[in-house]
C-alpha cells in the first residue's frame, strides 16, 4: 500500500458558516495530510477556503493504485461534506487529483 496525498477542489455555492466549517474540519481529521512526511514538511491543511468561496480539501489516503486513491478521497470528501450538513448542490466537488505520493519504496 502507498500513501497518496489527494487534492479535491470545490465551491461553496451559498458560502459556509463557521459551525459548518468546524464540522467539516472535524470530519476530515482522520485523513489529515499532516500525518504524512510531505504533509508535515509542506504544512498542508486538510481544508483551505478562499475569499471567493472556492475550497481545497487535501487528504491522505492509503491505496494500491492512484485511481483507487482518487476514488477513496472523493468518497471521503463527499462524506465529510454531508457530515457538515452540506451536499452536492451547496458544495460541488471538482476532480480529485494526486498531488503527492509518500512511499518507502526506493
Amino acid at each position: 500500500m502507498t500513501t497518496y496525498l489527494i487534492t479535491v477542489p470545490g465551491t461553496f455555492t451559498t458560502g459556509i458558516e463557521e459551525d459548518e466549517r468546524a464540522r467539516l474540519s472535524r470530519a476530515l481529521r482522520p485523513a489529515d495530510p499532516h500525518t504524512t512526511r510531505m504533509g508535515t514538511t509542506e504544512d498542508l491543511d486538510a481544508l483551505t477556503v478562499n475569499d471567493d468561496n472556492t475550497f481545497t480539501i487535501r487528504l491522505s489516503v492509503e491505496a494500491d493504485t492512484g485511481a483507487h486513491a482518487e476514488e477513496d478521497a472523493r468518497n471521503l470528501a463527499d462524506s465529510a461534506l454531508r457530515d457538515a450538513g452540506l451536499d452536492a448542490s451547496t458544495a460541488p466537488l471538482g476532480p480529485a487529483v494526486i498531488t503527492g505520493i509518500d512511499s518507502d519504496v526506493g
